[in-house]
């Protein structure tokens, strides 16, 4: 076999140039004992979580491809859940900045998470349409919930009650009953899409945003889900609801989804709306965790804040009211004022004040600080993040700017970028600033204004650097000083290209006035200094047909090849400015070519999709190469080879050999179009950036790359992708009803079940050589030492069940369902028998019972119609039910000692022990007081 080539991996380094993606909401999380100063935010697959006060970056916690699609953090403040395009969720520890759990289950993005009251469940929906409650602590699946029709937008757990509220696109909000997993009750009251929704008031009122300006307010009326007989009529309503609720029954505007009337568990009446000034619809609309204070904001940059009145504030104002109506009574000499005094939907939740921010909104998060003060962070469009303070104690609360991070980021697309030439610092120019950044601590060194950048360049000695932007300047920066030298109008149209000569005396533009201009610099004699300054001197000009899209000088200088705009490159002699080739041949115009160290090749690339490699001597076209999905944007060689790199809109960055015509690697990494890139003068860093906001740092590592293995491991991503992408396997004697597994079926899930079924085949095979050893013994008449197996001795010479249980207890609990679906019903049998074995042991009850329960359930047909397994059941069913009992047993002593304690400890300290608790017994001693200043006062 002859010697192939080598080609060297380039490997992602960083990612900076980003504050936070638009496409997920941020939230306040509680870190090292602080709430309202750290903030998470999406940014692109990974997450940031920055200090609001000193604009720090202070944890990231990395994702692994796909892009952030929605936050939660969970309530106690030490984890985060996050979801993804494609439908995993991961839970962060915000500790150590490591995910500890991961869940798969919807097959599209995760657009809606919450967390229950004590953060022991999580409610996730998705694009997918379907709902999916997980366990947390059991790190498992619960059920899905299937009913909608469109995408989940909002999701929310209630408290007092195991009840879930979700609403969607599809114009519906549902309410299941998560006791009996079933939809017991729509509203159908809403026209247009509902984008989100808030409990307020302890759970008694619903407010619901949809593609109007109109905030629906429904009143909930929670009822007894079973009746007793024996209960008189007045206690069947629990909660209560806003006066003339139940008199207003043509009000309800709800569907009822129950065959029986008497199981209904909550009545929602429509009270009114609130009408907000945003006459768009709602983007997001949330509370804070205490429920007193209501926001949302449509697509534009405002934040309406609305202040929610508590039971104690309602019934003082009532009782003001109420007072004034017995004045006037008095007066008119009227007769029972009580009855026409009520307080208005509009008096109970009142608008506080409007955040007006510098740009378009995209989501906030609300906090209230235990000063009194409400913090608000607002994540905007234009990669910034901003946080607001409210003073609530001021007459009138306007809302004053604390804090805003963008040094980070540019406001708008990156359109270019270069390197210096000692490979250290990276500029990067967007439509209203340039940036420098350390390539080595990818921090911004500097920022400088500038108008709306296309094309860029360091000056020779990387002291200053000259921009091309769209309105035809050149603009020319000193980086010491960080400040604008010189401005030329160097062209009647955009400056589309510029292209240093290979001599470093001067540079080349391009520009859709359909001319190429040549430059040199010079040093002129500066009037407000004795110094001289570097200036830009006009030269020559080149008149063409076309626009002028891209110019690149042959590294001799002889050539000058022009890309224009009726899809032709024309190269001319650089001296004469003669006509010397025309390459035609792309069916679009060609936005950006290279030329190679040696001058011998020129690559172009298109829009066509495609990339062409020519002869620079004869002008013939060498191959051409399908090389994106869509326009080929960016395209250049590697210093010293001829291997180069295309960025396409596909979000692809490839690398080809232009000798051999072969496709070498795919950076995979940006989530959108990816404008331009640039190649270190070593050849070691390529610099991206993408319509995503985020600038991406590949460094060339030592690996050598293998073009077969490379195409080997393509082939096996497509088929894991292509694994998730097939049929469920189906549960048998379940219908695709409202309820179902909570799992899918992943590459993870078949690799478990594979495990599986090796450990039970080695089982199989180690009894088989155990019998036939103690037969050999048994007529030897003596013993002989029997084999270990390697992988037994490799356990620790452990025995063949205790390596299946090994194996077993290595699944995640999250893939095991999933897992035993697909395992073959051969392997079964041996499973239950060992699983007896296991149990009376007592070791692992908890999973085992989990798992026998499982495969019982989409088995059973087969199992109970198996003469074999009759005995195995039946010693199951009596090792089991101890077995379970005495670890009940156990637990239930544990609790009891533990309330016992904590009843010691609050006895002798006066204090309690849980968090949740202090709050109850704060309250409980505040009531205390207040009954004993009332009775002295009355005394």
């Amino acid at each position: 076999m002859g010697l192939t080539r080598q080609y060297l991996r380039y490997e992602p380094a960083a990612l900076f140039g980003l504050v936070a993606s638009a496409r997920a909401r941020l939230a306040f999380v509680a870190l090292r004992g602080e709430r309202g100063r750290y903030v998470a935010v999406p940014a692109c697959e990974h997450v940031f979580v920055w200090d609001t006060r000193k604009g720090e970056k202070v944890l990231i916690l990395k994702g692994l491809k796909q892009q952030v699609s929605c936050l939660c953090p969970s309530p106690d403040g030490l984890h985060l859940a996050v979801g993804y395009e494609d439908g995993a969720i991961r839970v962060f520890n915000l500790l150590s900045g490591e995910s500890t759990i991961t869940f798969n289950g919807h097959r599209a993005a995760v657009t809606a998470l919450q967390y229950d009251h004590l953060g022991g469940r999580l409610v996730s929906g998705s694009k997918d349409t379907e709902v999916i409650v997980w366990d947390v602590i059991n790190e498992s699946g619960l059920y899905r919930l299937r009913g909608h029709k469109d995408v989940i937008t909002q999701v929310l757990f209630l408290k007092e009650k195991n009840l879930l509220v979700t609403c969607a696109k599809d114009t519906l909000v549902k309410w299941w009953d998560l006791d009996t997993q079933h939809c017991f009750k729509t509203l159908v009251g809403h026209r247009a899409e509902v984008w989100g929704m808030a409990l307020l008031s302890k759970e008694k009122r619903l407010i619901t945003g949809s593609g109007d300006s109109e905030l629906r307010v429904w009143d909930l009326t929670y009822i007894q889900e079973v009746k007793d007989p024996d209960e008189p009529e007045s206690k069947k309503s629990k909660g209560s609801s806003s006066p003339g609720a139940e008199e207003n029954t043509e009000e309800d505007e709800t569907l009822e989804l129950d065959e029986h009337p008497e199981e209904r568990i909550v009545k929602c009446s429509k009270v009114g709306s609130i009408v907000r000034e945003g006459r768009d619809r709602v983007v997001t609309l949330g509370t804070d965790r205490m429920g007193k204070f209501l926001a949302c904001h449509g697509t534009d940059a405002v934040l309406e804040v609305f202040s929610v009145l508590s039971e104690e504030e309602i019934q003082k104002k009532l009782e003001k009211k109420m007072k004034k109506a017995r004045k006037k009574a008095k007066q008119n000499s009227e007769e029972d004022p009580e009855k026409s005094v009520e307080l208005s939907l509009q008096e109970e939740i009142q608008r506080v004040t409007n955040v007006k921010a510098s740009s378009k909104i995209k989501s906030f998060d609300l906090i209230l600080s235990p000063k009194g003060e409400l913090k608000m962070v607002l994540l905007l469009q234009n990669n910034v993040i901003e946080l607001y303070n409210l003073d609530l104690s001021a007459q009138v609360p306007q809302a004053v700017r604390v804090s805003r991070i963008t040094i980070g980021g540019h406001r708008s697309d990156v359109r270019t970028l270069a390197f210096s030439s000692d490979n250290i610092a990276i500029l990067s120019a967007a439509a209203e600033s340039v940036k420098i950044w350390n390539r080595s601590t990818l921090q911004c060194i500097r920022t400088m204004e500038c108008e709306y950048a296309l094309c860029s360049l360091f000056v020779p000695g990387d002291r200053q650097v000259i921009i091309g932007t769209k309105t035809g300047k050149l603009q020319l920066y000193d980086l010491a000083s960080g400040s604008l030298i010189e401005t030329l109008d160097a062209h009647d149209g955009a400056v589309w290209s510029i292209a240093l000569s290979p001599d470093q005396h001067g540079f080349v533009t391009g520009g859709a006035d359909k001319c190429v201009k040549f430059w040199e610099f010079e040093l002129v004699k500066d009037e407000s200094s004795v110094q001289k300054r570097l200036s830009m001197k006009h030269l020559r000009i080149l008149q063409l047909d076309e626009d002028v899209l891209c110019v690149r000088y042959s590294p001799n200088q002889k050539l000058l090849a022009v890309s224009l705009l009726d899809c032709t490159v024309k190269v001319f002699y650089v001296d004469t400015l003669k006509f010397f080739l025309s390459l035609y041949g792309h069916k679009l115009p060609v936005l950006c070519m290279d030329i190679c160290y040696d001058g011998t090749l020129i690559a172009t690339g298109s829009a066509d999709r495609n990339v062409k490699i020519w002869g620079l001597d004869f002008g013939d076209c060498h191959r051409s190469l399908f090389a994106h999905d869509d326009s080929v944007m960016y395209l250049q060689f590697v210093p010293k080879s001829h291997l180069f790199f295309t960025a396409g809109k596909d979000s692809k960055i490839k690398q080809w050999d232009a000798d051999k015509f072969e496709h070498i690697q795919t950076l995979e990494g940006h989530h959108q179009e990816v404008w331009c890139l640039a190649l270190s003068p070593n050849g070691d860093y390529v610099v991206s950036a993408s319509h995503d906001k985020s600038l991406r740092l590949w460094e060339r590592t030592r690996e050598p790359l293998i073009l077969e293995e490379e195409r080997e491991m393509q082939r096996e991503a497509e088929y894991e992708e292509s694994v998730a992408k097939e049929e469920q396997p189906v549960v048998p004697g379940e219908t695709q009803g409202e309820t179902g597994l909570a799992g899918k079926k992943t590459i993870e899930t078949i690799k478990a079940a594979e495990k599986i079924m090796e450990a039970i085949e080695l089982y199989r095979e180690e009894m088989a050589k155990l019998k036939e050893h103690n037969a050999i013994c048994k007529a030897a008449g003596k013993e002989v030492p029997f084999p270990v197996n390697p992988i037994l001795r490799a356990y620790g010479n452990i025995t063949p069940s205790a390596y299946v249980l090994e194996v077993f207890k290595k699944v995640k609990s999250s893939e095991l369902e999933e897992s035993l679906l697909v395992l073959p019903f051969s392997y079964v049998p041996d499973l239950l028998r060992l699983f007896n074995e296991y149990i009376q042991l007592g070791s692992d009850v908890e999973l085992l019972c989990r798992a026998l329960l499982f495969l019982l359930k989409i088995h059973f047909g087969q199992i109970t119609g198996n003469q074999m397994l009759v005995t195995v059941i039946e010693n199951l069913k009596k090792t089991t039910i101890s077995r379970v009992s005495e670890a009940r047993d156990v637990l239930g002593f544990n609790m009891a000692g533990l309330q016992f304690l904590k009843r010691e400890i609050e006895a002798k300290d006066e204090v309690t022990f849980f968090a949740d608790a202090t709050e109850r017994f704060e309250e409980k001693k505040r009531k205390r007081k207040k009954k004993e200043k009332m009775v002295l006062a009355v005394l």
